[in-house]
């Protein structure tokens, strides 16, 4: 009978998401992994096959994680543009704090392994599901006339997620709330001036 494992796998992605998000890939070694899982190199490679693969499970880790924190935000009973509005106020407040200015792992992995094609693909499937869950509520407010008719909301959505990876980007670099504010203003224009009360 094989030996049960004794340790819990999303807890080891956790942390060897951090390890890499910290460090970047290249700069994260085997050892660091090591360390910040708590796992040896034999049982590293046999849970995960290697430091790549390891890299592309903690992907997958975050991502499952970003899908639940923006489908709550977008899902909220509010017009689509004010819970996208109340998402990204949310991002720069974190990136004004400090939490934020390590960027978005998805975004740090795009920039450092742009020449990997695994990685760039597995970056790109995340991107895309993000890009989905952004056209999904913006096709809910175009429903209910909240955002124009004519509105191309596949080009919205993939502005909005670029848009998003941009602020975070620039955040690492210049936390300064003006700015990103300034940033996201325009970003949101995209989808109609906010409504004047009456």
């Amino acid at each position: 009978m094989a030996r049960p494992r004794e340790f819990d796998t999303d807890t080891a992605l956790e942390s060897a998401m951090q390890a890499f998000w910290a460090k970047g890939y290249r700069a994260t070694s085997l050892e660091d992994l090591c360390q910040a899982t708590g796992l040896s190199r034999s049982s590293l490679y046999a849970a995960f096959g290697g430091k790549r693969a390891l890299l592309h499970r903690s992907l997958a880790h975050y991502e499952e994680n970003a899908i639940a924190r923006i489908n709550a935000a977008l899902a909220k009973p509010l017009p689509v543009r004010e819970a996208i509005a109340r998402f990204i106020d949310e991002q720069i407040d974190r990136i004004v704090a400090g939490p934020g200015r390590a960027g978005c792992f998805i975004g740090n992995c795009a920039a450092e392994l742009a020449g990997d094609r695994a990685t760039a693909a597995r970056v790109r499937q995340s991107l895309e599901r993000i890009e989905t869950l952004f056209q999904a509520a913006l096709l809910r407010g175009q429903s209910r006339g909240e955002i124009a008719a004519n509105a191309d909301v596949t080009s919205l959505a993939r502005f909005l997620v670029s848009g998003i990876q941009g602020l975070r980007l620039v955040g690492k670099a210049n936390p300064d709330r003006a700015a990103l504010t300034d940033i996201a203003a325009v970003m949101l224009r995209c989808l109609g001036e906010r409504e004047k009360p009456v």
